[in-house]
C-alpha cells in the first residue's frame, strides 16, 4: 500500500533510525499494518551484541510507533512535512520472543483514541505468527518548526 519512498514523505525520520519499510495495510482513524525488514546491516548490531546481534526492543518500539505515526498522520489529515510525531508515553511494554537479523516485524497498531494533542493505540509486533512485542503507545503531532532549538 505505502512504500519507503511514500514512507520517507510522510515521516522526517532517515537512515539510520527510520524503522519502516512498507504499510501494508491502513484504514484510516482504526488500524495500520507495517513491515520492518531487519538486516544485519544495521549499525545498531555493531554493539548489540558483537557476536550475538539482537535488535533492542527500544527499536522495536520506535518502530511501532512510526508505524503509528503514518496513521496520525494520514488519519487526522496532517500537513506532510510541517508536523513530526513525538512519543508522549509508553505502557505495558512487554518484549515475548528476541527478534534477530534476516527477521521480518510485522507492526500492528489499532487505535484506542486518534487526536492531533494526544493519540493511543495498542502495539504488536509479530515474527511470522509468533508475537515478539506489545504496548500502549502514546503520541502527540507537533509542528516541525517548533520541535527545533533556538
Amino acid at each position: 500500500m505505502l512504500g519507503i519512498r511514500d514512507i520517507m514523505d510522510i515521516l522526517p525520520h532517515r537512515y539510520p533510525i527510520l524503522l519502516v519499510d512498507r504499510i501494508i495495510e491502513m484504514e484510516l482513524g482504526k488500524r495500520i499494518v507495517g513491515l520492518k525488514n531487519v538486516s544485519a546491516n544495521e549499525p545498531v548490531f555493531q554493539g548489540h551484541f558483537p557476536g550475538f546481534p539482537l535488535m533492542p526492543g527500544v527499536y522495536i518500539l520506535e518502530a511501532m510507533a512510526q508505524v503509528g505515526g503514518i496513521l496520525m498522520i494520514k488519519s487526522l489529515d496532517l500537513e506532510i512535512g510541517r508536523y513530526a510525531i513525538v512519543f508522549a508515553g509508553i505502557d505495558e511494554a512487554r518484549f515475548k520472543k528476541p527478534v534477530y537479523p534476516g527477521d521480518q516485524l510485522r507492526l500492528e497498531l489499532e487505535v484506542i483514541y486518534l487526536k492531533k494533542s494526544l493519540s493511543k493505540m495498542k502495539g504488536s509486533a509479530f515474527v511470522g505468527s509468533e508475537l515478539v512485542a506489545e504496548a500502549i503507545l502514546y503520541a502527540a503531532a507537533r509542528e516541525l518548526e517548533n520541535l527545533k532549538r533556538a
